[in-house]
């Protein structure tokens, strides 16, 4: 026994209100939504002022979406910040292919 190895485990967070366990996908969701807001926020660099209005009011759709998922779809945050980058730059490369968007 004195060379039998000991196994680790590791501590889980523990909701104290519901008795959950706390998944950490909703956080990671969160962060890449939030870090993506600069690109859609700085857009007005490459798109008019209506297109910077548009991307900013779906990039808002996409943050209460994150929270409507939170606990119900707590990995679906996580494509969702995923996806936040994604519709950016389809949104800005489309509209400066077709409608002639210059910076």
């Amino acid at each position: 026994m004195a060379y039998s190895r000991r196994r680790r485990i590791r501590p889980v967070a523990i909701d104290p209100a519901t008795g959950r366990r706390i998944s950490p996908w909703p956080f990671v969701g969160l962060v890449l939504l939030v870090s993506s807001f600069f690109l859609y926020a700085a857009s007005g660099l490459l798109a008019p002022a209506w297109a910077v209005v548009v991307l900013l009011l779906t990039w808002l759709a996409m943050f209460v979406l994150c929270f409507v998922w939170w606990t119900s779809h707590p990995r679906r945050t996580v494509a969702l910040g995923i996806v936040s980058f994604v519709w950016w730059w389809v949104a800005v490369t489309a509209g400066g292919i077709f409608l002639d968007w210059t910076a």
